[in-house]
């Protein structure tokens, strides 16, 4: 199948994420709690993506460790992605929010370095630098005031969101490789709605929800299904078959649609706080995913060098051939080596 639906599967969920900023204001400022959207949120992902936990063999493959690292990143994803962010949102301006969301690379690349330590390119830790520079001139543009609902505080939830986001991100890749994206999704819902529904259950309970405005309703409608479920699934597959340098600068779309949909409905206006961070968070990102790109292209030409010297000083011939060279990508460059000389 051709990469061009996958890469539509991408344009799609960040279009339809960085429109989720306008209705989570428009919703938590007039009509309800955050935490009411957040457990509808919880809810409407459960009943999409536990079917795929429960009725899938790959879910007995699970051990203690895998449920271990879910729990863990279920705890991130719930509390610490959905429910900030909805918080966050409810406080600051739809621009400010999709503009920090932005910067889920440049941290999941601290984490990443954090966990796996590994050498580093100067481009990459110059874009982190820039976008965390960025992110402090939105946090820090009307004063440092963490007063209850201030833009600050609300800056500050988002930003926690992204790094639990990025947490998630490399922690979870081992499940996802060996049970799948949506099997693990599933097990994320069965967690997150027994983690969930005791404490916030009350918050939707009784709640005439079909009272509410129908424009209201519609946006509430939208979060719930084209903003949370589709888009979900949308990123996954997405990401599944493509590089995460295409995941991260499809998320520039996110603070163009957030930004559209605020101006037009006068929710925010963009100031010289939002222009300058905007400049330095996706300057920041950009090089990031540079960095990243010249990381894996600069090792596997170094790799094909050594594969190639090594071939040469055991006389090995035929190196081109493809099942040496993954043999040799796979293993130490030394084994492919002696096993193609015994061939």
């Amino acid at each position: 199948m051709s990469k061009t639906r996958y890469n539509l599967d991408l344009v799609f969920a960040n279009v339809f994420f960085g429109a989720n900023f306008s209705f989570y204001v428009s919703l938590t400022r007039n009509y309800l709690d955050f935490q009411q959207i957040f457990m509808l949120q919880v809810l409407s992902a459960a009943v999409f993506f536990i079917p795929f936990a429960l009725f899938s063999r790959y879910s007995y493959r699970i051990t203690w460790r895998d449920v271990g690292n879910i729990l863990i990143v279920t705890l991130l994803i719930v509390y610490g992605w959905m429910y900030m962010l909805l918080w966050g949102s409810s406080y600051t301006t739809p621009i400010d929010a999709s503009v920090i969301a932005t910067l889920g690379p440049a941290f999941t690349l601290i984490m990443d370095h954090l966990m796996h330590p590994r050498k580093y390119i100067g481009t990459r830790v110059v874009g982190v630098v820039c976008a965390l520079v960025g992110a402090g001139i939105l946090i820090l543009g009307d004063g440092f005031s963490l007063t209850h609902g201030s833009r600050a505080q609300g800056n500050l939830f988002v930003l926690a969101a992204v790094v639990a986001i990025a947490v998630n991100t490399v922690i979870i890749k081992p499940q996802l490789e060996k049970l799948g994206t949506l099997v693990v999704m599933g097990w994320y819902y069965i967690i997150g709605l027994a983690i969930t529904a005791p404490f916030f259950w009350k918050y939707i309970d009784h709640v005439p929800f079909l009272r509410l405005p129908l424009f209201a309703q519609a946006e509430l409608g939208y979060i719930l299904i084209l903003g949370t479920v589709l888009p979900m699934y949308l990123l996954y597959r997405g990401t599944e078959k493509l590089t995460s340098v295409h995941t991260a600068l499809y998320r520039y779309i996110q603070p163009v649609i957030a930004g559209i949909l605020a101006i037009t409905r006068g929710q925010a206006h963009f100031d010289a706080a939002n222009i300058t961070a905007s400049v330095f968070i996706f300057a920041g990102v950009i090089l990031v995913v540079v960095g990243y790109k010249y990381y894996v292209r600069h090792g596997q030409l170094h790799q094909a060098a050594v594969f190639q010297q090594d071939a040469q000083q055991h006389g090995v011939h035929g190196a081109q051939d493809q099942g040496v060279w993954d043999a040799h990508c796979q293993r130490c460059p030394r084994v492919a080596v002696e096993q193609a000389q015994r061939q």
